[in-house]
């Protein structure tokens, strides 16, 4: 392939595309029953990054049409037992569809005993033991949204999976082990080589990737000649680099060299603008199949 630039995958509009798709359907739910769909956010960090991306998914909740709601909590005060409180009672509250919780967590609090007390139906973030079981054997359930939207990227993107070589840098329980699962699913029978921080010759891999995936969090891992001609490339990591003529003084890149690798793939994701908003358009589609699937259940 000669070097050219690659055609960009636009995630914001792809994500317009899904989130459009849920406001439809949420609609029709709306004519089966008795209220929107309903998701609460737990919020116990004073993270800015947590902040801005809970704002985000409030916002794309609402214009859904789902009922989205955010508990905040002091860090500085807030209890292992008073979150474990609160998700017990949500799990029994009927009008409650979806429940997540946004991590960091405060160090004093045991992070997975509190995702394993949300109710695996409410699971919308799909982290609870009995979603990740499901997604590892192939039984339907709760997948995370950032591996679930780069499978609706490419497969809206009409990249070719199946029989292909994926290569994920990075194995984190949010995106790089969740995604390689997906890629072997049947439904998209892909190869798939799992890299980190361990990996050695990590170039030697990479090269010989149809699909790249990387989910590192690290500016300039993922070096142009690291890439093979002709590669579908999708870039997960966000990073702040300093930038002096940004008014803010930085500015936001991935795991890849953007510029140098964009030469060589056939299509490429931006950052930002790239996986993110996937990754919100899809909790939405998770909030409403929570919802349908309870409906189901209380007409059976």
């Amino acid at each position: 392939m000669p070097d050219t630039d690659s055609t960009l995958i636009d995630g914001r509009a792809l994500a317009a595309e899904v989130r459009e798709e849920v406001q439809q359907a949420v609609a029709e739910h709306l004519d089966a029953g008795p209220r929107p769909p309903a998701l609460r956010v737990i919020l116990a960090n004073d993270s800015a990054a947590s902040a801005s991306y809970v704002r985000g998914k409030e916002k794309a909740a609402a214009e859904a049409g789902i009922d989205a709601e955010t508990l905040r909590f002091d860090p500085e005060e807030v209890t292992e037992d008073e979150l474990l409180g609160t998700l017990a009672r949500l799990n029994s509250d009927d009008e409650v569809d979806g429940i997540l919780v946004q991590l960091p967590l405060p160090d004093r609090i045991d992070e997975e005993k509190v995702i394993q007390a949300i109710a695996p139906a409410k699971d919308v973030d799909g982290f609870h033991p009995q979603n990740t079981g499901r997604l590892m054997t192939g039984a339907d359930g709760f997948v995370p949204a950032t591996p679930a939207g780069i499978m609706e990227m490419l497969r809206r993107s009409e990249v070719d999976i199946e029989g292909a070589h994926a290569v994920i840098v990075g194995r984190s329980n949010l995106v790089g082990r969740p995604l390689a699962n997906l890629l072997l699913h049947r439904d998209a029978n892909a190869t798939v080589t799992v890299c980190h921080s361990r990996t050695r010759a990590l170039g030697q891999h990479t090269r010989t990737a149809d699909i790249l995936v990387s989910a590192v969090g690290r500016a300039g891992l993922i070096s142009g000649d690291m890439v093979k001609a002709g590669a579908c490339v999708i870039d997960v990591g966000i990073n702040r680099v300093d930038d002096d003529t940004r008014e803010r003084g930085y500015r936001l890149v991935g795991d890849v060299d953007f510029d140098a690798a964009r030469k060589r793939a056939s299509q490429i994701t931006p950052v930002p603008g790239g996986v993110g908003p996937m990754t919100i358009a899809m909790l939405l589609k998770n909030t409403l199949k929570a919802a349908v699937g309870r409906l189901s259940e209380r007409e059976t």
